[in-house]
């Protein structure tokens, strides 16, 4: 048995050990998959022994393997204690801006968490809209946010980084009253004539006001009238409920009393949600973000188009989805 086996051969090993998904394990390390089974073959001849039974379906340890594992988490854990103990400087906290404390964002912010040490802090902030937040980003007042990425100008995107998360589908926030509130979902063609909130008058969110204004266009749906940036959910809530107004929303969204959210169908208008970052930043937590998303997104089909699909060309080749062009502004999934 050797006595100065490579940590990274071990981390790869226990990748491997808990996804028992050779591809999951890669993308959890940020590893070429070719590169991991190197390592794991590499691993296998130092120890002298076959670590895991692999077939074209499954992965699992042999007895061997189980024997490894807990010393393997044990050299892990105590070279992560070595080099905690020589880090220089403590990170940082990064400052990530969810919008509201639901949704997509929130969860990849929670699973991000659980990613990573408790010496390393996420706080979240809670700005409405990525044209807003886009400055904070360059300023350095924040350091991740989310939104629709393909909505900011060209050259404030220069100097920014973006991951896809999800393409969500759109939904209307009715009164319990309103003639199309009891119906499960609301077809597109049903909304003409309806006059819709979506942020209008809020330099903060110019980004979702453009894309609500090319998916009302030429279907006789109106924008409601400019108002004034309202912060918070509390205040959102209490400012709709008071105005009577009808809301574009995403299907994830607050509760407001006294209103309900139905999906858009016929078709799914989609809204792209990138999360989005400064070029130059580098920090662990950065890392955890980006892994929490493409976990989540993989896992849930975040980025899959629905058959029936309404998308503007250049948020579907910002976000890299295979859809065909349609007609007008939009793009349909095949």
């Amino acid at each position: 048995m050797p006595f100065d086996i490579d940590p990274r051969l071990l981390r790869a090993f226990t990748a491997v050990a808990e996804e028992l998904h050779f591809t999951r394990a890669a993308a959890r390390l940020y590893v070429a998959q070719q590169a991991l089974s190197r390592d794991i073959r590499r691993l296998e001849r130092e120890v002298g022994t076959a670590l895991f039974v692999r077939t074209t379906r499954q992965v699992a340890l042999t007895a061997d393997g189980e024997r490894l594992l807990p010393y393997a988490r044990r050299v892990l854990s105590a070279h992560e204690d070595l080099a905690a103990a020589f880090r220089p400087v403590p990170e940082r906290p990064l400052l990530v801006d969810v919008g509201v404390p639901i949704g997509t964002a929130h969860r990849v912010l929670e699973d991000a968490r659980e990613r990573v040490p408790d010496s390393c802090e996420l706080v979240a902030r809670f700005h409405s809209g990525l044209t807003g937040a886009a400055a904070e980003l360059a300023a350095g007042r924040l350091d991740v946010s989310f939104g629709r990425y393909a909505g900011l100008p060209p050259a404030v995107r220069s100097g920014l980084a973006h991951q896809p998360v999800r393409l969500e589908s759109m939904a209307v926030l009715l009164r319990e009253d309103h003639p199309l509130a009891s119906r499960p979902e609301v077809p597109l063609a049903e909304l003409a004539g309806e006059t819709l909130y979506a942020a209008a008058g809020n330099p903060q969110t110019e980004e979702w006001t453009e894309l609500a204004a090319r998916l009302f266009a030429g279907r006789g749906i109106a924008m409601a009238e400019p108002f004034p940036e309202i912060e918070g959910s509390r205040e959102f809530v209490r400012v709709v409920r008071k105005r009577g107004w009808s809301v574009l929303a995403s299907v994830e969204f607050i509760d407001v009393p006294g209103m309900v959210l139905r999906p858009v169908v016929d078709p799914v208008p989609l809204s792209p949600l990138s999360m989005v970052w400064r070029r130059d930043l580098h920090h662990p937590g950065l890392t955890a973000l980006r892994a929490a998303v493409h976990e989540l997104a993989g896992e849930n089909d975040w980025l899959a188009v629905p058959e029936d699909a309404w998308l503007p060309r250049e948020d579907a080749a910002v976000m890299g989805v295979g859809v065909g062009v349609g007609e007008g502004e939009g793009v349909r999934g095949r």
